[in-house]
């Protein structure tokens, strides 16, 4: 992370990777580990060129003065307030991956950058380093230097077999205070701080502004982690430091040093978590998988997949939640096909998909549609009150002609759906897993469900066109 002033309980961001496929007593030492596993981390300083406009602007000579040449710096043109620019510099850490120079860090340690220096362990001179490819996604950077000599490196391991209690080591340049070694255990696995990929170990080694990039090793002195993160009220270590797991991010550096970006695979489908109500709805018998909201065009809905669908198994695993399916479809191979067990209508079936790249996708996103309603009276239906489309109520959503649904006009605040998020504006697409266009729609697809012995029923609704599903209790 770059070593500046931080906000009140600041994020700083790192990356970590641990492999120990048993519990060890606390070491007598960690001076043997640190001795040979310190040559391969760096320090890493960058620079960039920042406009002045946050410095005092200085006083103006005459046009012609002598002060003008006198004191170019203080009364010159590039003296004059604004229109200065400095040079900014930030500090960091990373660690050598290969003899011929590769280097990993923090994609927020270098990004802006238009110089990166690296400083080696042993001293000597500043190695000037190229930036090979960067994943915002996961805060990853991979840097090239050429050295003289093969360069000393360290490898990766299976975060995935470390344990909470573990012991490990940081390394890094923290506070700008040059190469310094911390411990500590892991303190919990698996978290997510903000992003789609996150898997963070958290650890309670000190990690502290300009670790970010450096390397959390285990016991057998191999990365499991790159320090990327802490959470604080000073900014400073408390003991809640974050390190993307090596699982993450060898395959990033992989794809990084081969095509000098990333490229995950692409399922095309919105998903959301399956709760209690939603699994009795749908009529899972445990909660688990994930809940496909919608399918734009793409590798799903050349498959057949549907909005209502519950995945429950993609490519061989077991999927228990939406964050579990997005990282298994992330860290797949494009172009390969897959078989996706989904939970349709009562029965399970099993599709086979081709996957896209999600690069792609995001740069050329699609945008659903669904098709033309019949407007019909208000009806009351589990605390709403449903209208459907209109002219009059297009015009009041901002709908276009070819959206299809029923709108709600109000919703009482006792009511279950109201406790659900439904809230007046948004437009119902589906009752049951069944498109409606009318309010009489609905009342007959809540009749089904009851009939059918449901506890709840699926809504699909859209709200400023974003699909989800809400479940709510059907009245006893």
């Amino acid at each position: 992370m770059a070593y500046a002033a931080g906000a009140l309980f600041t994020l700083t961001f790192v990356v970590m990777q641990a492999l120990s496929a048993s519990a060890r007593g606390a070491p007598d030492s960690f001076a043997d580990l640190a001795e040979r596993l310190s040559p391969s981390v760096v320090n890493i300083t960058t620079s960039t060129m920042v406009a002045g406009r946050d410095l005092p602007a200085l006083p103006r000579a005459p046009q012609g003065s002598p002060l003008e040449e006198l004191f170019p710096d203080l009364f010159g043109p590039q003296g004059n307030g604004e229109d200065r620019q400095r040079r900014a510099s930030a500090l960091g850490s990373g660690f050598i991956i290969s003899a011929d120079g590769f280097i990993v860090t923090n994609n927020h340690v270098i990004d802006g950058a238009d110089e990166i220096q690296i400083e080696l362990f042993d001293g000597g001179p500043l190695l000037d380093a190229k930036l090979i490819g960067t994943d915002a996604k996961t805060d990853i950077a991979l840097l090239k230097v050429e050295a003289d000599a093969p360069l000393p490196f360290v490898g990766f391991g299976d975060s995935d077999v470390s344990r909470v209690g573990d012991w490990v080591l940081a390394i890094g340049n923290p506070l700008g205070q040059g190469f310094s070694v911390s411990s500590g255990i892991i303190s919990a696995r698996n978290r997510s701080l903000r992003g789609t990929y996150d898997d963070y170990i958290q650890t309670d080694a000190a990690i502290n502004k300009g670790n970010s990039g450096g390397p959390l090793f285990n016991m057998d002195g191999t990365v499991i982690g790159v320090n990327t993160a802490i959470i604080s009220p000073t900014g400073g270590s408390i003991g809640l430091g974050f390190s993307m797991s090596s699982n993450v991010v060898s395959r990033v550096v992989e794809q990084l040093k081969e095509y000098g970006e990333t490229r995950r695979g692409w399922l095309g489908v919105q998903i959301q978590d399956v709760d209690k109500d939603i699994a009795n709805a749908v009529g899972l018998e445990s909660v688990k998988g994930a809940l496909v909201s919608n399918v734009p065009d793409g590798p799903a809905m050349e498959a057949g997949i549907l909005a209502g669908d519950v995945i429950l198994n993609f490519d061989g695993r077991e999927v228990s939640d939406t964050r579990g399916l997005v990282r298994a479809v992330g860290n797949a191979e494009v172009g390969k096909a897959v078989r996706v067990v989904i939970f349709r209508e009562g029965k399970t079936q099993t599709l086979k998909v081709v996957l896209g790249r999600r690069e792609d996708a995001e740069r050329d996103p699609v945008v659903p549609v669904v098709g033309q309603p019949d407007a019909t009276a208000d009806h009351e239906a589990m605390g709403m009150r449903l209208t459907g489309l209109t002219d009059e109520v297009r015009g009041q959503l901002g709908l276009e002609d070819n959206v299809k649904g029923v709108a709600v006009l109000t919703v009482d605040e006792a009511s279950d759906a109201f406790k659900k998020g439904m809230r007046s504006g948004d437009l119902i697409s589906e009752v049951g897993q069944k498109p409606v266009t009318a309010p009489t729609d609905v009342t007959e697809a809540l009749k089904a469900a009851k009939d059918a012995g449901r506890k709840s029923v699926l809504l699909l609704v859209r709200r400023d066109g974003a699909p989800r599903f809400v479940a709510l209790a059907l009245d006893e």
